[in-house]
């Protein structure tokens, strides 16, 4: 069948196929980068960076910036959790911590000075708002005196909630303070699968914080949740997707667990024989799907859902969405600039990594230095393929002819060994594939991440893609 060139529909719609899911679920990234971040080497370090950045000013950069901050702490363990944490109950660590962040803010700032308009933060962790109101203001305060923030109707401000540290008022405290979106960590409201999780939180704390976000006129509330998590089933997702969808958030990710113990050592408290089966996951992703879709929301990609008045929908529709390392986002021409152990920046055509320790942080910031330990520099090669994989992540298709406008190259001779493997994908109906389009399947948006892997170099180590090594395999999550 020939391909349309029209544009994707509004709201376009995906398609849950288990057998095919079973037959091609496999380990792969999630590419919120590319390369991914696996890739990064220590041989790139901060003058790197310096260099990057001076690039952007030789050639006159005045595209906007994304500002990520990362607040490691958290008060209590969630098994599950695979994020760069710290536990501890001593507040006194996040006030040395901060006055550290502060001091690599305004290195930052100096360094973007003249070019350092922000359309977009993202606060995570960990948990924010482990700090207290007070320093929390600071925080944003310092932030604004070293960076130019665009107006709150046309910036997107968010932060990572724990509704379990927050108050309704400390909600009102947030909007005042510049926040405009609110992404509360939820995963699942069964008071079993909570426990098992370590992760108590009764749905009345979420609804809360939900009711005060409206009132203070919160641009966008968002719930994470989880498939997979030890005890939980099928009846118990329903009811989970009832309570949510009740609540009418503005947009949901649905996570697949990741049971990577041997990678993430809180996970190893959770008991295989705890979790669900196979099959039973693949049971509660079908029911997720269809009761979210039912209920209106619209499939962003991967694990998102937002309502089609949502920012993330309206970006799709005009080919604006974007996937960066903090997910889908509407502002794709952004560099990314990131603060705090172990945050990525993504600057002109590179990518870099700050330290991940404390130790390593504060011995950096003491020598006046950037806390960068590891990046890359994106050949032209890497940056035609994360163009290919940007736009089949966020829009479900591919024309041709523009990659062959933008570079050099004929699509069929330069990925001759990848549309080999695309047309094994076409066969089990996953794309559609012409001279002009590649197009995504409703069937093949949620293998995504498996269609994507074509275009990654860094896993070809066969003329197909048949087999990923083992040491591969061990990296990353499976697709579904």
């Amino acid at each position: 069948m020939v391909v349309s060139a029209m544009p994707m529909v509004a709201e376009p719609s995906v398609e849950f196929d288990a057998q095919l899911v079973r037959k091609l679920s496999r380990s792969g990234p999630r590419y919120t980068s590319y390369p991914t971040a696996d890739r990064f080497s220590d041989s790139f370090g901060y003058r790197d960076y310096l260099q990057a950045v001076a690039g952007l000013r030789t050639r006159g950069s005045r595209n906007p910036l994304s500002l990520y901050v990362h607040i490691p702490f958290c008060e209590n363990i969630c098994y599950y959790c695979a994020c760069n944490k710290i536990i501890t109950k001593n507040r006194d660590k996040a006030t040395i911590y901060l006055s550290y962040l502060k001091h690599e803010i305004e290195m930052q700032g100096k360094l973007f000075d003249g070019m350092n308009q922000i359309e977009q933060l993202h606060l995570g962790g960990g948990t924010p708002t482990y700090i207290s109101d007070a320093q929390m203001g600071d925080l944003m305060a310092h932030l604004q005196r070293w960076f130019r923030f665009a107006s709150d109707e046309t910036g997107e401000y968010s932060i990572e909630v724990d509704p379990r540290t927050v108050s309704a008022e400390r909600v009102v405290s947030l909007r005042r303070q510049g926040f405009n979106r609110l992404s509360l960590g939820v995963q699942d409201f069964d008071a079993l699968v909570q426990r098992a999780v370590n992760r108590v939180q009764p749905e009345h704390l979420t609804l809360d914080i939900i009711k005060a976000a409206r009132a203070a006129q919160f641009r966008s509330v968002s719930i994470d949740l989880i498939y997979g998590l030890p005890q939980q089933n099928v009846i118990s997702m329903a009811q989970t997707l009832a309570q949510v969808i009740r609540a009418a958030p503005d947009r949901i990710s649905l996570y697949n667990y990741a049971h990577l113990p041997h990678l993430f050592k809180p996970q190893r408290r959770i008991a295989d024989a705890a979790l669900p089966s196979a099959e039973a996951k693949l049971d509660m992703l079908a029911l997720g799907i269809r009761r979210l879709t039912d209920a209106g929301y619209v499939y962003i990609g991967m694990d998102h859902f937002a309502l089609p008045t949502d920012d993330l929908a309206v970006a799709q529709q005009q080919g604006r969405l974007h996937r960066n390392f903090q997910g889908y986002s509407t502002h794709a021409e952004s560099d990314m600039v990131s603060c705090g152990v172990s945050a990525i920046s993504a600057v002109a055509s590179t990518y870099s990594q700050n330290v991940k320790t404390l130790d390593a942080y504060y011995d950096a910031i003491d020598k006046n230095e950037l806390p960068i330990e590891r990046g890359i520099r994106l050949t032209m090669d890497d940056v035609l393929r994360r163009l290919i994989i940007q736009r089949l992540m966020c829009n479900f298709e591919l024309s041709i002819a523009s990659i062959e406008t933008a570079y050099p190259i004929t699509f069929s001779h330069y990925f001759e060994k990848e549309i080999d493997d695309l047309h094994l994908l076409e066969q089990d109906g996953l794309i559609q594939l012409d001279d002009d389009w590649l197009n995504v399947t409703p069937k093949g948006r949620l293998l995504i991440r498996n269609v994507c892997m074509v275009f990654d170099r860094y896993l070809r180590t066969s003329p197909t893609l048949a087999s990923i090594p083992a040491a591969t395999v061990a990296r990353y999550s499976k697709t579904i």
